[in-house]
């Protein structure tokens, strides 16, 4: 059960849906609210209804295919236009035509704005808060106020912006939200406001207020970097509804980030915020939001990243041996996340041990074997590999050194050819680089030669791998290299520089990195590959075939 009042506001699928390269389908939409919905967040704002066709399409396909169980939907929109009358303004109407139980308006709090953007008078502009919120209230509607450039307006006329929230809770709106639209402000300035608000307007803080009052919220965008500081320090001054994104979706820098606010409110200041257990998941969800989004997942965001809990120098893999807690703020798992060992060549003793027990193995004990694969990582990072980004060949190097790595095949021998063919005409533009790869293996008791054709040398290499494998192994059918880095570690040498590859592997069910170095990108990316199949496979439960 939330905080009694509190409430928490998502606003993904419209104001995070504003992050440049970000389109969401209707499909998108409606596959996001229900994990929205598991998170435990009150209100989901949908979209624009009216103005934007897709928004009018969702709100139309959500009454009849989306079943929430914590959420409801909020429709999102502006006050009437100067002049009109709300009842006949189109978007308006559009508005209760979507038929949710809430509906949110924009509106101008800055006298700048209504005198400049909307061309009309000061009062005029308080006209159009006071109709628009007076006629959805009318219609059964609960109304949550976006106060526009709300910071910036109070900073130049605190008059006018004092009069724009009166005249939205006087209307009868549950909500207004105080929104840094430009996302310029800081958290004293934010604290000083909202209770310079709260006394000229007479309102409990929101932790006082009787069931019913007028609520106070708070809308962030991080430009100054400080969207979630700025929501906390609004919490803190008695704004009781808080907006945000998943991820800190959102325009230029992005909005505030919720998961990191109701985090920080629930396991920091004691608040529950959100219904039911959804925080203890906010890792899988923000991850499976990033999904749907195509925006691969930030590793270093607080609380969720695959770095927020990750510890790579070894004094503090000593200390963390003994008691987890001494470089931990909270525990991983009170967010669905997990601490992660990343070995390195900062890594001790301590750090391959409890790495060894992050992947399944007890070493405890084993004085010996720790100091040779201390001294093993240490060399080889020293030649350029990296292991912090690549558990699935420190497992291996690990098992290597256990006697444990299994030999599923064999190599005698590996090349690559990229021969230009001429195109039609004379310009060398018009020459088209065909990729050949030549791998001859032992597996399953044959001696096997296999070529294949790729888009450059390293992907006919990897097909050429597959020919050769995939009928002792079937399973590596279902492997797919999704992600490929090169980084070049002695630029100063120019073309006879190392190189270091990364590869990412997937089976359909999760993934894996694999990293190799070498004189160039495609002796690099052969060692990163072989370990990817390896691994994959090893973790498949096949068992090894007579290599011959």
């Amino acid at each position: 059960m939330a905080t009694a009042g509190f409430h928490v506001y998502d606003t993904t699928l419209r104001d995070g849906a504003q992050q440049e390269g970000m389109n969401l389908s209707v499909a998108d939409k409606l596959a996001i609210a229900p994990l929205l919905d598991e998170l435990g967040v009150g209100f989901i704002e949908g979209g624009w209804p009216g103005a934007v066709p897709k928004d009018t399409e969702f709100f139309r396909r959500a009454a009849k295919e989306l079943e929430l169980k914590h959420s409801v939907l909020a429709a999102f929109g502006a006050t009437r236009r100067a002049g009109a009358r709300a009842w006949d303004d189109p978007q308006v109407r559009a508005l209760v035509d979507a038929e949710t139980p809430v509906v949110t308006l924009v509106a101008k709090s800055d006298v700048r704005h209504v005198e400049r953007a909307l061309r009309t008078t000061p009062d005029e502009g308080l006209a159009m808060i006071a109709d628009t919120v007076a006629f959805l209230v009318g219609e059964g509607r609960r109304v949550v106020v976006d106060a526009e450039h709300f910071f910036d307006g109070y900073r130049y006329d605190a008059a006018f912006t004092r009069a724009a929230v009166e005249a939205a809770f006087g209307a009868g709106a549950e909500v207004v939200t105080l929104c840094d639209t430009n996302g310029g402000m800081l958290p004293h300035w934010v604290t000083d406001v909202v209770g310079e608000l709260r006394g000229a307007l007479a309102l409990e803080h929101g932790r006082d207020a009787p069931a019913g009052a007028p609520i106070l919220g708070m809308h962030a965008h991080n430009d100054s970097g400080c969207a979630v500081a700025n929501t906390l320090a609004a919490v803190e001054a008695g704004c009781w509804h808080v907006q945000g994104t998943v991820n800190g979706y959102g325009e230029r820098t992005g909005n505030v980030d919720l998961v990191t606010v109701v985090a920080n409110l629930e396991l920091k200041d004691g608040l529950r915020t959100l219904a039911g257990d959804g925080l203890a998941e906010s890792t899988r969800i923000a991850h499976a939001v990033a999904e749907i989004t195509n925006i691969s997942p930030y590793g270093r965001q607080p609380y969720v990243g695959a770095s927020a809990f990750a510890h790579k120098a070894g004094l503090h893999a000593s200390a963390i041996k003994v008691d987890p807690d001494l470089y931990q703020h909270i525990d991983p798992t009170a967010v669905g996340n997990d601490m992660r060992m990343l070995v390195s060549d900062m890594a001790g003793r301590a750090s391959i041990e409890l790495k060894g027990r992050e992947l399944g193995f007890d070493l405890s004990g084993q004085g010996e074997l720790l100091s040779r694969v201390t001294a093993r990582v240490k060399d080889a990072e020293a030649q350029g590999y990296t292991y912090d980004a690549a558990d699935a060949s420190f497992e291996l190097l690990l098992r290597e050194e256990l006697g444990e790595r299994p030999a599923f095949f064999r190599v005698e021998s590996w090349r690559t050819i990229v021969e230009t063919v001429a195109g039609g005409s004379a310009d060398r533009h018009d020459a088209e680089a065909v990729a050949e790869a030549t791998v001859k293996l032992h597996a399953g008791g044959e001696r096997v030669v296999a070529t294949g054709e790729g888009n450059g040398p390293v992907n006919a290499l990897d097909q050429a791998l597959r020919h050769a494998l995939t009928r002792v192994y079937p399973q590596i059918g279902g492997f797919e290299l999704i992600d490929f880095k090169v980084r070049i570690l002695d630029a100063q040498h120019g073309t006879d520089a190392t190189t270091r590859v990364l590869v990412e592997t997937s089976d359909g069910q999760g993934s894996w990195s694999t990293v190799g170095v070498g004189p160039n990108i495609i002796e690099a990316a052969w060692e990163s590959l072989i370990d990817a199949y390896v691994f994959g496979l090893l973790h498949a439960g096949v068992e090894p075939q007579t290599a011959g």
